[in-house]
C-alpha cells in the first residue's frame, strides 16, 4: 500500500509556515502616526507578556489613529483569538482583507479562525488564497508551492496539483518532494508508467527516500513485474522505517502475488495492527482466503467495507464467497 495520502501536508502545518515567517513582519506606518506606532508596540508588549485585555485595548487605541491599517486590524484579531472571541476575530480580519485583499497573514489566520469552527471548506478556501497570495510575493519559495498543492491534494484538485509540483520542479529541478508527489498524482490520474517515471527521479535525487522506495515497489507489486527489485526497495523502506503499516502491507502483498499466502498473512497481520486502513484489510482478506481460511477472509473484508463501505470490488468478493 502506498503511503503518500498519510504524510500529505495538512494545511494546518503549513500555515504555522506562514505565522511564523510573517508574524514578525514590520507595521508600515506614517511618521505622523507615531501614536499609532507607540500603541502598536505596547499591544505587541503586552501580547507577549500574556496579558491579552491590555493588548487589546492598546490595539484599538492604535486603531483610532489608524482605522485604515490592515496589520493592526490583524494583530487585534491574533489577539481576539487567544481569548477565544472568534466572532470579533472574523471582523476584524474580515476588515483587513478588505483593506489589502492580497495580504497573506490575514488570510492565513481567517483560515485557522474557521477550522477552529470546524468549517473546514471555507478554511481551505481562505488558506488557499493566502498560499496563492505569498506565492505572488515570492515566486521562488518553493515551500510556499507546495503548501498549495498539499491544499489541491486534500481537495483531490488532481490537475491543479500537478500544475503546482511542475512549476516547483521549474524552479528546484532536484526537488525529490515534487518528483514524489507528482508520482502520486500520476498513479491517482491511472498514469502509471508517467508515476513510476516520477518515483524514479525521487528516488535518483534522493535515495534514501523510504516513501518513494515503497510507493515504486508497490507499484511494481500491482502490475506484477520487477518483484525482486521491488522486494528489495521494500525491504530497505522498512528497514529506515521498521514499524510503519504501510510499507508491511506492500510487503505482505509483494509475498501474496509470490504465492506465499503464509508468509503474506504474517506481515499483513503486523500491518493490520499498526494501522486501520481498508486495503490493508483487504489483503488480509484475499491472504486468508489464499490459505482456504473462508472465515476469516470474510471477517477482514468486512472490516475494509466497514472502514470504506464505497468498495465494490471487496462487496463482490465476499457475495462470491457466501454463494
Amino acid at each position: 500500500m502506498t503511503s503518500a495520502g498519510k504524510h500529505r501536508l495538512w494545511w494546518i502545518g503549513c500555515f504555522l509556515l506562514f505565522w511564523c515567517f510573517f508574524a514578525t513582519r514590520a507595521l508600515a506606518l506614517d511618521k505622523k502616526a507615531s501614536f499609532a506606532l507607540s500603541h502598536y508596540i505596547m499591544a505587541m508588549m503586552y501580547d507577549r507578556m500574556g496579558k491579552i485585555e491590555s493588548a487589546i485595548k492598546e490595539y484599538k487605541k492604535a486603531l483610532r489613529q489608524e482605522q485604515d491599517n490592515p496589520s493592526l486590524h490583524v494583530g487585534l484579531a491574533a489577539s481576539y483569538i487567544k481569548k477565544n472571541n472568534i466572532p470579533a476575530a472574523v471582523k476584524e480580519l474580515k476588515l483587513a482583507i478588505e483593506l489589502d485583499p492580497g495580504d497573506i497573514e490575514s488570510h492565513a489566520l481567517l483560515a485557522l479562525v474557521y477550522s477552529i469552527q470546524d468549517k473546514l471548506q471555507l478554511a481551505t478556501t481562505e488558506y488557499e488564497i493566502a498560499l496563492e497570495n505569498a506565492s505572488l510575493a515570492q515566486p521562488r519559495n518553493v515551500d510556499i508551492y507546495k503548501g498549495l498543492g498539499a491544499i489541491y491534494l486534500q481537495q483531490n484538485k488532481l490537475q491543479q496539483a500537478e500544475r503546482v509540483y511542475q512549476t516547483v520542479l521549474d524552479v528546484a529541478p532536484a526537488d525529490a518532494e515534487a518528483h514524489f508527489y507528482l508520482g502520486s498524482i500520476y498513479d491517482n490520474l491511472g498514469q502509471r508508467e508517467e508515476a513510476i517515471g516520477a518515483l524514479k527521479k525521487a528516488l535518483e535525487f534522493r535515495p534514501d527516500y523510504a516513501e518513494a522506495m515503497n510507493y515504486l515497489g508497490y507499484l511494481y507489486v500491482e502490475d506484477n513485474r520487477n518483484l525482486r527489485q521491488a522486494e528489495a526497495m521494500i525491504k530497505k523502506a522498512l528497514e529506515i522505517e521498521p514499524a510503519n503499516g504501510a510499507y508491511l502491507d506492500s510487503l505482505g502483498w509483494l509475498y501474496f502475488k509470490q504465492g506465499k499466502p503464509r508468509q503474506a498473512i504474517k506481515e499483513l497481520e503486523k500491518a493490520s495492527a499498526l494501522m486501520k486502513d481498508p486495503l490493508i484489510c483487504e489483503h488480509l482478506g484475499d491472504a486468508y482466503l489464499g490459505i482456504g481460511d473462508a472465515r476469516k477472509a470474510r471477517l477482514n473484508w468486512m472490516r475494509s467495507l466497514e472502514l470504506s463501505p464505497e468498495q465494490e470490488n471487496v462487496r463482490r468478493k465476499i457475495k462470491e464467497l457466501d454463494r
